[in-house]
């Protein structure tokens, strides 16, 4: 569980997050949804450690981290997985190695031991066997999943994943999906998306916190979201014709 308390963020004297209180709750999806602008990154940032809040705190499992010290935020990163936008994956190396690559570098496995993870790794997200291949021989679709494989090699406690649709095809994006939440209900991870997609939203969104500058302006499940009367909700999930034929079908 990660419970974020009054959290603030400024840039240059501008207000990017104000106030924002929420629980992201374990062995569940939860999503950071709202449009261009709204405060989803800072947040992610700031509950990654990349950003310091200005004021408020971010509990991980009762652990604050304002009161952490650098060792125990060093141990922190290492519970932390991490799916890019892009994938982030390194072009140079092998499949293999970069899904090692954090073992490498927060472990202090043998090689062999490192190899069986990998292999395990990779045949939770249906890649077995591409050890050899190189990022650009694969699809993008293999090739988020090779992102994915890497974010949870070191069985982490929490996963991140910034648009992990983005770039998909709505097929493949339903995949990523599906395999995003069944590891987190299989490993009971706190997952956190950050995300605009409405697929998303309405397939594994079971903790829904919409941002609208810089306020948690609304917060719920993909069942209550539909119901909703928050206009300011309305407006963005039902941007589309279609899904206000949805809506319509649905009430």
């Amino acid at each position: 569980m990660i419970a974020v308390k009054n959290l603030c963020k400024s840039f240059n004297g501008t207000p990017v997050l104000k106030d924002i209180s929420t629980i992201f709750e374990t062995g569940k999806t939860n999503l950071i949804i709202g449009q261009s602008g709204s405060g989803k990154t800072v947040l992610l940032k700031c509950m990654l450690g990349l950003f310091t809040p200005d004021s408020g705190d971010i509990c991980y499992d009762n652990r604050s981290y304002n009161e952490m010290v650098l060792k125990e935020k060093r141990h922190l990163r290492k519970e932390i997985g991490m799916l890019f936008q892009g994938g982030a994956l390194f072009d140079s190396l092998s499949v293999e190695n970069n899904i090692m690559f954090p073992l490498n570098m927060f472990t202090k496995k043998s090689f062999s031991d490192k190899l069986e993870r990998v292999n395990t790794v990779l045949k939770r997200v249906n890649l077995e066997n591409t050890n050899r291949k190189f990022p650009a021989e694969l699809s993008g679709g293999m090739q988020k999943r090779v992102a994915l494989a890497r974010a949870i090699v070191m069985n982490p406690k929490y996963l991140f994943c910034d648009e992990p649709n983005s770039g998909l095809d709505p097929k493949t994006a339903i995949v990523i999906d599906n395999l995003i939440h069944e590891i987190t209900q299989e490993f009971n991870i706190t997952t956190v998306i950050n995300s605009h997609d409405m697929n998303s939203v309405m397939e594994i969104g079971e903790k829904i916190v919409f941002l609208k500058d810089g306020v948690k302006a609304w917060e719920g499940d993909n069942k209550e979201i539909l119901k909703t009367d928050n206009e300011v909700v309305t407006d963005f999930v039902y941007s589309s014709e279609l899904l206000k034929k949805v809506r319509k079908a649905y009430l």
